[in-house]
């Protein structure tokens, strides 16, 4: 009967909502999306398996090359905070950091922290760089286009970097720096004084220098 099939319907999107991943309980992954559309395979939260619980897959990335473009965005972030010598390996102390800056970022903006930190490392990678070409001794360097791994593996890094050097003997904690970061990366050109997005334009400034 009619009765009967709206019920069965209301059961199947209760059981739908039940299992709804929610980033740590709270952030949704519903429309997420890509500000640059040349990033969006990378910076993607569209598939079953980047909607995540929690940033700690233990998922065997290294394994295969470009498997890291399939990883969760919010776990990159969180391996990338695992760096200089005394943090590695600490990654419940990088899912606690992460935790606590999203919730910071949500005060701050009132706007939900996955689309912040997509914004975020979007904007922070370069999309220029100069190589060094060498033949017969006489090294010169030429500009090249990057590619979109590259340019979210540099935004990733730029941006944890950033927060690590401003929390290094400050009052402030990592949290804290991390979440400023994030959220003055994501804000238009010229409107922000992330450290990722100046390296990003000193990076493309010295690119252009050597464009031929």
């Amino acid at each position: 009967t009619t009765s009967e099939m709206v019920d069965l319907e209301v059961e199947r999107t209760q059981q739908k909502f039940a299992v709804e991943a929610l980033l740590f309980g709270r952030w949704s992954y519903e429309g997420i999306e890509c500000p640059d559309p040349s990033l969006a395979d990378y910076l993607s939260v569209k598939s079953e398996k980047q909607q995540v619980f929690l940033p700690h897959t233990a998922g065997r990335y290294a394994a295969k090359r470009f498997k890291k473009s399939t990883m969760p965005i919010v776990e990159r972030l969180v391996n990338s905070l695992m760096m200089r010598g005394r943090n590695n390996g600490k990654k419940q102390m990088a899912v606690r950091i992460v935790k606590q800056a999203f919730e910071i970022i949500h005060l701050l903006t009132g706007k939900n922290p996955i689309q912040v930190l997509i914004d975020a490392v979007a904007n922070g990678g370069a999309r220029e760089d100069s190589t060094r070409i060498g033949s017969g001794g006489v090294v010169r360097r030429q500009a090249v286009d990057v590619s979109p791994l590259r340019r979210v593996n540099q935004g990733i890094y730029l941006i944890t970097k950033g927060s690590r050097t401003s929390a290094f003997r400050s009052l402030k904690s990592v949290s804290e720096t991390l979440a400023e970061e994030i959220i003055a990366a994501h804000q238009p050109t010229g409107q922000t004084n992330s450290f990722a997005v100046r390296k990003k334009d000193e990076i493309e400034r010295v690119s252009k220098g050597n464009d031929d």
